[in-house]
């Protein structure tokens, strides 16, 4: 830093006003300003090393195990789009029996419809997702 200091001394000593303070001063201000650089790389620095700390290289089984779960993921977007798709009847035939995990029978007292209307609708929406997949 010190060197520094008066490398920038040297290059801005034509700037120098004796009429603004002593030599002794201006000299102070640069070294002030090199060292407030300086306090602010290395906080920089231990930042980065903070952001980084927590971070490790991945095993390649962990690299595919990651892909696979990033593909279930979107494969699993695309099966909640289809259901967005289907009748409203069969959506939430799906929705009950399949996600809600009630049996058919279940489902059907919830919706006041005949247990075979519920395991018509999922016959059919089951179908037509596997028609789209």
């Amino acid at each position: 830093m010190t060197s520094e200091t008066f490398v920038r001394a040297v290059g801005s000593f034509g700037s120098f006003d004796a009429g603004k303070g002593t030599a002794r001063s201006w000299l102070f201000g640069i070294a002030t300003r090199v060292y407030a650089q300086h306090c602010e790389q290395a906080a920089d620095g231990r930042d980065a090393a903070v952001r980084l700390a927590g971070r490790r290289e991945l095993e390649v089984d962990e690299i595919e195990e990651l892909a696979a779960r990033i593909d279930a993921e979107q494969a699993g977007r695309a099966l909640i789009a289809a259901c967005s798709r289907l009748p409203e009847l069969e959506r939430t035939a799906v929705e009950l029996v399949d996600l809600a995990g009630l049996t058919p029978k279940e489902a059907a007292a919830v919706l006041g419809v005949p247990r075979g209307v519920i395991r018509a609708r999922l016959f059919r929406a089951r179908a037509r997702l596997r028609r789209e997949h």
